[in-house]
């Protein structure tokens, strides 16, 4: 069975999540935007042994460490979707940008798209390209878990900013309606950043997508 811990890293308290196979203990990082220290000092805790990262996206707060972090560990990368090629290009600029320690580019070993799986140790999670907040954001997600690890697509009680380049307000709200909704209102979802929730819970009660 897939477990996880989220651990908020960065200034924007990003909440990175180490997720793992509780057979194999093998695990992989999603979002590690900074304070590797602290991520691995959670992997060292739980005893697993790392072997992925995975993006939802790459704005800097998601993607800031993933270079220094693939660097230390030997580690391949994967995602997102190439639709963020230029926001991979720019973590440089980004970094200094929104006063955080210089970020470097990087080539994913793996582009993801729609419909693709991404798997540790036994565990497998199925890939969602949603566009809107980023046009390469995808997001993972776990029938056997029932979780869902959306990045910065869908929050409790909001959604994520349009106003970035690439954005897409449009293009979000048809994310969250044909994509992540159909994965089950009893699906728990883990954000980019805040508190997890229910997709069925942000259906009755999220003033930004209610009743979609």
């Amino acid at each position: 069975m897939l477990k996880y811990l989220t651990v908020p890293v960065t200034p924007f308290a990003q909440n990175c999540s180490i997720v793992w196979c509780d057979q194999t203990m093998e695990a992989a990082v999603i979002d590690p935007g900074g304070d590797l220290a602290k991520i691995e000092a959670a992997v060292q805790r739980l005893g697993l042994k790392l072997g992925q990262i995975w993006l939802t996206h790459t704005h800097i707060d998601h993607a800031g460490g993933t270079a220094e972090l693939a660097k230390r560990h030997g580690l391949p990368i994967t995602g997102p979707h190439p639709g963020d090629q230029f926001w991979i290009d720019a973590l440089a600029e980004q970094s200094r940008m929104f006063g955080f320690p210089q970020a470097e580019a990087f080539t994913p070993a793996r582009w993801l798209k729609d419909g693709d799986t991404v798997q540790v140790g036994e565990s497998v999670l199925n890939v969602r390209h949603t566009p809107g907040h980023t046009p390469g954001h995808v997001v993972f997600h776990s029938p056997e878990a029932k979780r869902a690890f959306v990045g910065d697509v869908l929050f409790a009680g909001s959604i994520g900013r349009t106003d970035f380049p690439g954005g897409n307000h449009a293009e979000l709200i048809a994310s969250i309606t044909e994509r992540l909704w159909p994965m089950g209102n009893d699906t728990v979802f883990i954000p980019g950043h805040g508190p997890e929730s229910t997709f069925g819970q942000e259906r009755q009660s999220n003033p930004f997508v209610a009743g979609t």
